[in-house]
């Protein structure tokens, strides 16, 4: 059997309802011998007699009646799915699952996507906060804001875009230069009292912690190992720490760009900079990405394209770096 289009199923419940033919062509603003001949055609086709007729009545036969009771059916599904779909083009609606980290999925991730649902009232937006990146097909997200690019075992099963650039830059408050000194070069910083923050899984118990920061003129790369007696889990104990003048960090622009504004924090050698930790969108692959979820990326991208957390001037600085000193290779 010959599958039913929608045109028949529309033609079959208005010569039920108008009870002729002549009525239902002119319900349907056909010629009468239009609606004989499409009648014929699809009663053929079902190899069924969908009505009986006389030259002074007709009649829905039984397996009329059949079709016409799925009729209805299929045409209201037809007519709320159209207007599902018509709404979804005009009005955002329906859940978003995200994850970020949580010292800028609280700072900058949650600012965003609120006032983009203050936007879209109908959309429902969850956005869980970790420091570990989720199974995010697995646990049903539709993408994570993360500060560093994840290798995925099966890198085709995964997307992943820059969303924005970022560092993670050297700082300390002035009373802990005017105590302990400003390094002029990497090297000296294995003599500070440096802070770490021990964040991604990275082993507590080690001692030290190997820095490796990068030339922003020449690109060079220099490594050194520091240490100190005050190491945290927490960026945010880290960032106090430093803040009331116990040493050096490296921590992320987007994190104290204010204190660096104020001169809370000074930037130390100000040439330097761990470039690990821009700002990518990871997500499952899909063959096609809803709409509400392409919006918001790009709604994300607009607000952090600027690089909001980045101080105009770089920052203050605590001295410039000693003149014509190379970074240890």
């Amino acid at each position: 059997m010959n599958s039913l289009e929608r045109s028949d199923l529309e033609l079959v419940l208005a010569i039920r309802e108008h009870g002729s033919l002549a009525g239902a062509a002119q319900a349907l603003e056909v010629v009468p011998s239009v609606v004989t001949k499409r009648l014929g055609a699809l009663e053929a086709r079902l190899g069924q007699r969908l009505f009986d007729r006389t030259t002074r009545r007709l009649s829905v036969s039984a397996e009329g009646e059949a079709v016409c009771r799925h009729a209805i059916d299929l045409l209201q599904g037809f007519a709320a799915l159209e207007s599902e779909l018509g709404e979804r083009q005009n009005e955002l609606r329906g859940p978003v699952r995200l994850a970020a980290t949580f010292g800028f999925g609280r700072r900058w991730v949650g600012p965003a996507i609120a006032a983009f649902q203050a936007k879209h009232p109908a959309l429902r937006i969850e956005l869980q906060l970790t420091e570990r990146l989720p199974d995010l097909g697995a646990e049903g997200f539709d993408g994570a804001l993360w500060l560093w690019e994840v290798q995925q075992r099966h890198a085709a099963d995964w997307t992943s875009r820059r969303i924005a650039r970022n560092q993670r830059v050297l700082a300390a408050s002035p009373a802990y230069l005017a105590r302990r000194g400003t390094p002029a070069s990497v090297d000296e910083l294995a003599g500070h009292d440096c802070l770490v923050a021990r964040e991604n899984g990275e082993a507590p118990r080690q001692e030290s912690a190997l820095w490796t920061l990068r030339h922003g003129r020449d690109g060079s790369t220099a490594r050194v190992r520091v240490q100190g007696p005050l190491s945290s889990n927490s960026g945010e104990m880290v960032r106090d720490w430093c803040l009331a003048g116990h040493g050096i960090m490296l921590r992320s622009l987007w994190d104290i760009a204010p204190q660096l504004a104020s001169g809370e924090l000074l930037r130390v050698l100000p040439n330097h900079s761990m470039p690990d930790a821009d700002i990518h969108w990871m997500a499952p692959w899909r063959p096609k990405t809803p709409r509400r979820v392409r919006l918001l990326l790009d709604h994300l991208a607009e607000q952090f394209r600027g690089e909001p957390w980045k101080p105009s001037a770089g920052g203050v600085s605590a001295s410039r770096e000693r003149p014509g000193s190379r970074p240890p290779r």
